[in-house]
Order: C-alpha cells, then structure tokens, then sequence
C-alpha cells in the first residue's frame, strides 16, 4: 500500500543535512513495512535490527558508544557490507535497546553519512524509563492509520482519488454517492493497515472484523506487557469507556461517567501512558481562540478520542448493517461521534497541526475542532449528514471573525464569504491545498 510519508521519507534520504530519522506510531499502524519498503525503493542494501527478537545486535550496542567499531560489528554479524549513501541500517523496536537509542546521538555527531532510520511502538513510554534520548540528534515523523485518500488507493480507487486531488468539484457533486459508499467503507474498515489490507483482497467485512479483534486483544496483552500489573485495570477502564464517552451529548471527558468516583489524579498516569503510546488522541478545549492556540488550552477539559475509527467501530461492536441498511444514518452514530472521529483522523494526517476544540465560558456554544495552520486560526464545525444548521459556528464568526471557518459534511463543496463546506471525503487533501479558494 502506498503511503504518503513515504515522499517525505524520500525526501529524508536526500537532505544532506539529515540526521537519524525516528518514526514514531502505534503499534500495528505500518512502522515496520514503511522502513523496510525505503530500503527496497531506494537503497542498495538494507540491514534491518529488530531489538524485541535479536539479542545478539542488543550486546552490540551494550559494549560502548564507538561507532566504528558499532558498524562493523553489525557488518558482521547482517553480513551485510555497510556502505555510505548505499545501505540503510533500521532500528526497528528501539525501545528494547537503550544504549541503541542513545548511540543516535553519537551517529548523528560522529557518522552523519549514514542513514539509520528507527522506530518502537512504544518509544514515547520508554522515554520515561531514565533513558537518555537524543533530544536535538535526531529528525522525526509520526505515522498514522491510513488516511480516507490512502485508503481508496490501497481499494483500487485511483480515479476517485485524482477527482478529489484536482478538486473537480463538479465531478465530485456527479460522484457523490460513491465517495458516500467508499465513506461508509472507511468507517467501518478503519485505516490499520492489516485490516485495510484484509478488506481490500477479500471485501469481507467479517474478515476485517476478525483481523480488529486481533488488534484490539494484542493491544490489552501490550497493556500489562509494557506497564505495572496494579495499572493495567485503570488504563482498561480508559481505553473501554471511549466509545460511551464519545456517545455522549457533551463529549467532554468525564471521569465519573467512566466509574462513580473516579478522580483525575487517579488515572492521570494511566492516560498519559495511552497518549504517549499512541492509543488515544487528546484534544484539549480553548476558551480564547488566538496564537498560539497551545497557549489557551484547558489543561482538565479536553475530549478524547481513539487511534482509528475502524477500531472505535470494533468497540462498539457495530456490525457492516449499521454502515448500509439506512441511507445517512451512521454518520450520525453516536451522535456523530464517528464523523468527528473521523474529521480528527483526517486532521492527524497532516503533519504537525495543531488541534483543539472551543468551548464558550458559559457551555452555551462549542465548536468541533480549532485548528491552527500557517499562523491562522480555523474553527471546524462537524456536521454528520447534509444538514448545514450550524449555529455554534455562527456564534463564533460573530465573536472572533476568523478569516476562514469550515463547515464538514456530505453536503458538496461551496464558499460563501469566510464560510466553506467541505464534503468529508474531501477535508484532508482540501487542508494540505490551502488556502480555501
């Protein structure tokens, strides 16, 4: 399946200035098959190091910090001649090997003509275990679940897909109904690239069905895996209350809706450790929408939502009827809960946005999504069918006069003023072609 950061990955290899590259991600989002996938594109020979299975490369980087004799070692050992500009070196389960994730500080400052490019599913937890993290050595990238766009190309869909990239609007207005249908698909197969993987061979949705499961159970094993027993049930009470929190009218994180009770110092921790991995999204709330947006945050008002929709389907236990028997109906599932994930899922696949939502001071008026792209401030209403009623959204163009605000919906493509409707299937490729003319 062809990604989109792959060109970024590219683009990595060519950067004379580039240094060891950290891709970041979940467990299971295509860390793995990405790295291995540029040394096949673009590299004569590749030595791939998984630190979980490998033992014998751990005691490489155990013995000190010499690069040199590093690089020879694993010469060896791969049997693989290591050669400027010709060979990439991954380091694949970093979190396994600490001495392995500190040596990218010293590849970076003594060897900077390699290309070593690593990656753990749990690299942000293993940063708080005393490990000594290159902060400054190393370039990052964070993958995320397929996009709705790298979804219908791993489908076949390349016809579909150049309709939204050259934004034929007419063509999509005629297309509608199909990017619907390939819509629905999408909220029910998600983007976990072995589930869409799945889908695309078999157009079973008993299949991918069967492959979320497998996921979502290795994720649990991971849980008392990678963190203390006395956590694991304070962290599964988080990651099982998503789908009934986001079902909620106010999405707005409750602690109490999840267990009568429940404080947030009690489970602060185990949320943290669902971020850092990964797993959950935290979106925090702004009462005041100006630059820097991170600056007006509300540190215990924020919403949360899952890594994929595929996956929050699978919670949910929604079965493919769902997805087909009524016309629009699923796209206000949860009250919408599954289109705003899906807007934020979107969002997420563009690089380095930064994501919030509005809420007023008196809980009278809130808006989907702020963004913050290119030092402008764009409020995102999400709107689950055609139905262009947005009151909220008014009330914030009247008190903040942003120079952009986007509506999202099934509703086709228009621009009235500073107001723009955007059909859902369209919204991440429309971001990355800004601005919205």
């Amino acid at each position: 399946m062809k990604r989109e950061i792959f060109k970024k990955l590219l683009e990595w290899k060519s950067d004379p200035e580039r240094k060891p590259l950290l891709l970041q991600g979940a467990r299971q989002v295509g860390k793995t098959w990405i790295m291995q996938e540029l040394g096949r594109a673009a590299f004569k020979n590749t030595v791939y190091i998984n630190f979980e299975k490998n033992k014998r490369m751990r005691r490489v980087f155990e013995i000190d910090s010499e690069i040199n004799r590093i690089l020879e070692d694993i010469s060896i050992l791969s049997k693989t001649k290591i050669e400027v500009n010709n060979t990439l070196l991954i380091f694949d389960e970093i979190q396994e090997c600490n001495e392995a994730l500190v040596s990218l500080k010293y590849f970076c400052e003594n060897a900077p003509e390699y290309h070593i490019v690593a990656a753990g599913s749990f690299l942000g937890v293993a940063i708080h275990k005393g490990n000594s993290f290159p902060v400054g050595k190393v370039d990052m990238l964070t993958l995320y679940p397929l996009s709705f766009a790298e979804f219908l190309r791993a489908l076949g869909e390349e016809e579909l897909l150049k309709v939204i990239k050259n934004q034929r609007w007419h063509l999509l207005s005629v297309l509608a109904q199909d990017f619907i249908k390939f819509l629905r698909y999408y909220f029910f197969v998600g983007g976990m690239p072995s589930v869409v993987l799945s889908f695309a061979k078999h157009k079973n949705f008993d299949r991918a069905r069967k492959v979320q499961k497998g996921i979502l159970q290795s994720y649990k094993q991971d849980f008392s895996k990678h963190i203390g027993i006395a956590s694991v049930p304070k962290i599964e009470m988080i990651w099982d209350s998503l789908p009934k929190q986001l079902a909620m009218e106010k999405k707005r994180w409750m602690y109490n809706d999840m267990k009568e009770g429940a404080r947030a110092r009690d489970f602060e921790d185990a949320m943290h450790w669902l971020i850092r991995c990964g797993l959950i999204y935290q979106i925090k709330c702004v009462r005041t929408p100006k630059l820097p947006l991170v600056s007006y945050a509300e540190r215990e008002i924020f919403k949360l939502y899952c890594l994929d929709i595929g996956l929050l389907s699978a919670m949910a236990t929604l079965k493919e009827t769902a997805f087909f028997e009524s016309d629009n109906d699923i796209f206000s599932h949860f009250k919408g809960a599954l289109t705003e994930q899906f807007v934020l899922q979107e969002l997420k696949s563009i690089e380095d946005l930064p994501i919030f939502y509005y809420a007023s001071e008196k809980g009278d008026s809130e808006v989907d999504f702020v963004i913050q792209k290119d030092n402008e401030i764009i409020p995102i209403e999400v709107k689950a069918t055609i139905n262009l009623k947005a009151k909220s959204l008014k009330t914030y163009i009247q008190n903040f006069t942003p120079a952009t605000a986007i509506r999202a919906s099934l509703a086709d493509y228009s621009k009235n003023g500073i107001l723009v409707d955007v059909p859902l299937y369209v919204l991440s490729v429309k971001f990355m072609a800004m601005p919205f003319s």
